[in-house]
């Protein structure tokens, strides 16, 4: 069977998840220049897909499922399941897609894909982006990158404008630094009150700090804002993703846990300070944001003291709002004076 010409990648889940698969589509396009690739995501995630330059074509999860679809107006010859689903498993071999790859994890995939890839996440020591790239295998790529490797792979190269009326907010001649604290629900948190004690202990001429958050999560700062509301300027609610994607790229930098926001930022060369928990599988050795400005905050440690209880995490507050300053000031230091 020859190689396809085409192939979907699909990623059907949060943020974070698809901003560490598009390295896949430039690993693709290294090794197959002139091949036409298309992501199959959703509406939440379409923003992040659009403003990737190796993604020739977005297909929606849920016109795959109900309808023919094309990759840039070719019928589909290869679909990656990077994601393992087993409603878009099952469709794609209903579409008789010639080339469909999949993980032999998954009881489904050997009775709906025609490649296999033997690899086990759960326990793995890679990172999600390294453990992305093993799939390609099916392909003939046995091509596996370090992290410094991939931080330029993520070609977020068409970005959207930056409304007016948030661009009017930045001051150029301060650090622009988001604070990010809130995951869904996604990731261990650090204490809001750690956050307003780091928000107090920089110095406000050099620092215009934001708060962002979805609208869903409004509420929950309210208390933050409360507590440091003169300064800070809340933006958690009013921007779409769209909009928040160009908000990162004209900022600095993110304090963030393990979020989309905190990835899209690493992905963006910015500075992405993130605050994670040392348990497996969420430690920053499989979540990390990858890019040449990222850097983590964690215990050295093995822990699984809140794998039950996720209300509570020690370690998350075992990191201290003056090593996150002692950072930025550093990083002020040596690119604003």
């Amino acid at each position: 069977m020859p190689l396809p010409t085409n192939i979907i990648i699909s990623r059907t889940d949060s943020i974070g998840d698809v901003i560490l698969t598009l390295p896949v589509a430039a690993v693709l396009k290294q090794f197959f220049p002139d091949m036409v690739i298309g992501f199959l995501g959703t509406d939440y995630t379409k923003p992040i897909i659009d403003a990737c330059a190796n993604i020739d074509a977005f297909i929606h999860h849920d016109d795959f499922l109900s309808q023919e679809v094309t990759v840039a107006g070719q019928s589909p010859q290869c679909i990656l399941h990077v994601l393992p689903k087993a409603a878009i498993a099952k469709r794609a071999k209903q579409l008789h897609i010639p080339w469909r790859i999949g993980t032999t994890n998954r009881v489904y995939h050997w009775l709906t894909c025609n490649k296999l890839v033997k690899l086990s996440r759960k326990q793995s020591t890679l990172h999600e982006a390294q453990l992305n790239l093993i799939l390609l295998r099916a392909l003939g790529i046995k091509q596996q990158l370090s992290l410094p490797d991939m931080a330029d792979l993520f070609a977020l190269k068409h970005l959207p404008i930056l409304p007016q009326q948030f661009a009017g907010q930045l001051q150029a001649h301060k650090f622009k630094l988001i604070l990010h604290p809130k995951s869904r629900g996604s990731a261990r948190e650090w204490d809001l009150d750690y956050f307003a004690d780091l928000i107090r202990s920089l110095d406000a001429d050099k620092f215009q700090i934001f708060i962002s958050g979805t609208e869903n999560e409004k509420q929950a700062l309210k208390p933050l804002i409360e507590k440091v509301g003169d300064r800070v300027t809340d933006i958690s609610g009013l921007m779409t993703l769209t909009e928040f994607i160009a908000f990162i790229a004209a900022c600095d930098g993110i304090v963030a846990c393990s979020t989309g926001p905190l990835h899209i930022a690493a992905a963006l060369q910015k500075h992405a300070l993130g605050i994670y928990p040392p348990m497996r599988p969420i430690h920053p050795g499989r979540w990390q944001p990858i890019g040449e400005k990222a850097q983590v905050f964690v215990l050295d440690k093995n822990c699984n003291d809140c794998r039950k209880d996720k209300t509570t995490c020690f370690c998350m507050q075992a990191i201290k709002p003056e090593a996150l300053k002692t950072a930025l000031d550093l990083i002020y230091a040596k690119e604003f004076l």
